[in-house]
């Protein structure tokens, strides 16, 4: 990050406390991480306060603390006490990005924002230097976090957004302030905290990343996604500056072995490249992330070209060939374990079920939240889903899952398992043969399917 001292700090979260003058290189949220010389801010979580670890982080070096309440057993020069300290994380991040003189690129979606993020960040570095948000540390906490960490000499940020909830954008895309707000998609993703408006408030909720922009910036919108009239609309409100990309921009689209081999049209340029991952949703990344090449005015026939060497990030459909028990055979796994959606769910069924397989074809599913009253329904749409194609064997994990396995035809061999435990033996030792396709998908935290792709991945054969 930036150098900022301890007391301009204290300044940018309105605090009058009479803190000692340190500079500052680095912040942390996370006691076990803090080393001499940072700034510790006590953050209060669902299951730990930060105040609980301010006098160790002093011990260990912290020069200064922001905090909600002054900890008698710390020196108060080293404490800046505000109202809250989720907040002054945010007003840190904000005023940092406006020392940032590059292009910000905010981006947000239902589902793969992190491998859409990833694969613009791969293309864009080929250019320029990047910052980028790590992993999907995209909300609250995550997006102050990207902000105070940018290398303020590199030419682009793309700054990861997430929301559960209406306002929540609002304020994320108040501190990101980007120059360019993409989102990739709108699903019914925490439609429980969207009794009322359902799927169009979710729309709305995404379309506030519009919010942050200025008349000369610029919307980009996958126009095929759910909804797209309202993300429209709402970002005619702010910018005139509107690309939309999405089938439209195809020429052609030819479907290989390996992937796809596509042209496409930006603007008055036609560029030809091969992508090397299946499924519409690997289609629509390379429009994303060519439509923000094209705005930014680099080569699109060099950008293009990159895209067949990006690799999807672990538990985000990156495929593996592994060994089975008897160390001769292999199998195909698709991980795609880091999180279940039901849409993303039947595009990654979709993709499977186009895939050519030497062996039979296996969907291991685990339940999927944050759907409310819509929980059961899903779930079916799940099952229909899979019935359109030729996955043979279907393993549904949590109680949930019931209702995926309901609906298969009698042709479709099915397992199911309260939890994740006994997934992987029935796997290695009766179901898996040389040849097979694996694909893994469900809730990270419900399901805990990431655990048994993990123990797939180790095995050694």
């Amino acid at each position: 990050m930036m150098k900022l001292s301890s007391k301009k700090i204290a300044e940018v979260v309105g605090s009058v406390s009479n803190v000692l003058d340190e500079e500052i290189t680095n912040i942390s949220t996370d006691s076990r991480s803090v080393f001499k010389g940072d700034l510790f801010i006590a953050i209060k979580g669902e299951k730990f306060d930060g105040h609980d670890f301010v006098k160790d982080v002093v011990d260990k070096g912290a020069s200064v603390v922001i905090v909600e309440r002054l900890i008698p057993a710390v020196p108060a020069v080293r404490q800046i006490l505000v109202e809250n300290c989720l907040d002054a994380y945010g007003a840190i991040g904000a005023y940092v990005r406006l020392q940032y003189k590059g292009v910000v690129i905010g981006l947000t979606g239902s589902s793969g924002k992190t491998t859409s993020k990833e694969e613009l960040k791969f293309v864009l570095k080929k250019f320029a230097p990047v910052s980028a948000t790590e992993g999907n540390f995209n909300n609250h906490v995550g997006v102050p976090r990207s902000l105070c960490n940018l290398d303020m000499s590199s030419s682009y940020a793309i700054i990861e957004m997430g929301m559960s909830t209406a306002g929540e954008m609002s304020y994320l895309t108040s501190l990101v302030k980007p120059n360019i707000a993409v989102v990739i998609n709108v699903y019914p993703m925490h439609i429980e905290f969207f009794p009322n408006d359902g799927i169009e408030g979710i729309a709305k909720a995404k379309a506030e990343i519009f919010g942050g922009l200025d008349r000369n910036g610029i919307a980009i919108i996958n126009d095929d996604t759910a909804k797209a009239d309202i993300l429209r609309e709402k970002a005619r409100d702010r910018t005139p500056n509107l690309i939309l990309y999405g089938k439209d921009n195809l020429v052609s689209k030819l479907e290989t072995p390996d992937g796809w081999k596509l042209e496409a049209r930006f603007g008055n340029e036609v560029v030809s490249y091969e992508l090397t991952s299946r499924g519409d949703h690997v289609v629509y990344n390379s429009l994303c992330v060519l439509s923000v090449a094209s705005v930014l005015g680099l080569d699109l026939k060099q950008a293009a070209d990159y895209l067949k060497d990006f690799e999807t990030p672990a538990g985000r459909g990156r495929h593996y060939q592994l060994k089975l028990p008897n160390g001769g055979e292999s199998y195909t796994l698709i991980d795609d374990s880091y999180s279940g959606q039901p849409d993303a769910m039947i595009i990654a069924i979709k993709a499977l079920g186009g895939m050519k397989a030497e062996g039979k074809k296996i969907a291991l599913l685990g339940k999927m939240g944050e759907l409310g009253a819509h929980t059961q329904e899903r779930h079916m749409d799940v099952g229909k889903a899979l019935n359109e194609t030729d996955i043979k064997v279907v393993i549904g994990v949590g109680e949930p899952a019931k209702d995926i396995l309901a609906q298969l035809e009698a042709d479709k061999e099915q397992y199911y398992f309260d939890t994740k435990d006994g997934a992987e033996e029935l796997l290695l030792n009766k179901v898996l043969q040389n040849g097979d396709i694996l694909l893994i998908k469900g809730s990270h935290y419900g399901s805990q399917l990431f655990k048994v792709a993990e123990k797939l991945i180790g095995f050694k054969g």
